[in-house]
């Protein structure tokens, strides 16, 4: 009966205890979900402009026999642009362009004669199309290009009046090129292009009609660095 009794008193005081020591540990507060992780979603969508440097290489022209040199010249210059990002991997866009140069190409004929071309400048006006994977986009371009020629014909080094039946000046131009986003409104590129401006042949002087047309056109590797407005990347988060 003494051990039925002291048992019954210890329950009793273990009964009273548990309360007190819930109530010590305080109310455990609602789970909540750990914050998950965001992927970065780019988008391409928006207005840059940007910087480039680079070289020219023009095509060799035979005339004759006579050929241009193809000389490597130094290129710098600014690019601005606009790019809407569709589909959902797709981006289109258009895009203005101004390269100065440096050097010339030219031709010394049979004679003494001497043409030599100074190219001081390329522009072009151009669209372009372009397949993207996160922040890289690789795109192909082309449009509308000019040359700012400075054109001339010497003969011992004194000016000789010329003409040509070609302008030299306006043409057209294909590239393609890979972008990288490096950072959240700031873009690197590489880009190959190419501008054509047409063939031409002397009309004056007389000496050089017989030497047949020549060729203006260059071919452009470039790199460069542009700074989005308006970016819109990254702007959401993939769960």
């Amino acid at each position: 009966m003494k051990k039925l009794l002291t048992a019954t008193v210890a329950l009793v005081a273990l009964g009273a205890t548990v309360p007190a020591l819930a109530a010590d540990l305080g109310a455990r507060g609602p789970y909540t979900n750990a914050p998950l992780y965001a992927a970065p979603i780019y988008n391409w969508t928006g207005f840059y402009i940007g910087g480039h440097v680079g070289g020219a290489f023009s095509s060799s022209n035979n005339f004759n026999g006579v050929t241009t040199g193809n000389s490597g010249r130094f290129l710098g210059g600014l690019q601005a642009g606009a790019d809407y990002q569709f589909a959902p991997n797709w981006v289109a866009g258009a895009e203005g362009q101004y390269s100065w140069l440096s050097g010339s190409v030219g031709a010394i004929f049979p004679g003494g004669l001497a043409y030599n071309n100074n190219q001081r400048a390329l522009g072009s006006l151009t669209g372009r199309v372009g397949y993207t994977w996160g922040p890289g986009l690789l795109y192909v371009k082309g449009g509308y290009a000019f040359s700012d020629n400075n054109e001339s014909v010497r003969l011992g080094g004194v000016p000789v009046a010329f003409a040509i039946n070609g302008d030299h000046r306006n043409g057209y131009t294909v590239g393609a090129g890979l972008e990288y986003m490096f950072a959240p409104n700031w873009s690197a590129k590489v880009e190959y292009q190419y501008y054509n401006f047409g063939s031409a042949n002397f009309i004056t002087p007389t000496a050089l009609v017989p030497f047949g047309s020549f060729t203006t056109d260059d071919h452009t590797v470039k790199a460069g660095v542009n700074y989005r407005i308006n970016w819109g990347g990254p702007v959401a988060g993939r769960y």
